[in-house]
């Protein structure tokens, strides 16, 4: 959110606040699933993609300039590539703490 300005910026965070009230019963037109534990944040100019880690956390992937109404395959596939690093690094996290 940092690289925003303005306007995004200010849409991002707020979007981000009403995630934070409302957490995972947040819908839409706000909050969307993309399916196997995505989800996007929508405003009228942006999109930000995040999932849900345990403890009801919302972890941030990416975001951006809304310029059409789907959402264009690299980014979702850039997206989805983070969310399965990161249940990598959880599953190998929890591994090494079971030994």
């Amino acid at each position: 959110m940092q690289s925003l300005e303005g306007r995004n910026q200010a849409e991002a965070i707020a979007l981000v606040k009403l995630l934070e009230e409302r957490r995972n019963s947040l819908r839409r037109p706000q909050s969307a699933a993309l399916g196997e534990g995505l989800f996007e944040l929508r405003g009228k100019e942006i999109r930000v993609f995040y999932m849900f880690l345990a403890g009801r956390l919302a972890l941030f992937f990416d975001g951006e300039i809304q310029k059409r109404d789907d959402i264009p395959a690299r980014t979702l596939a850039g997206v989805r590539g983070y969310q399965k690093d990161v249940l990598r690094r959880k599953r190998s996290s929890r591994q090494e703490k079971a030994r």
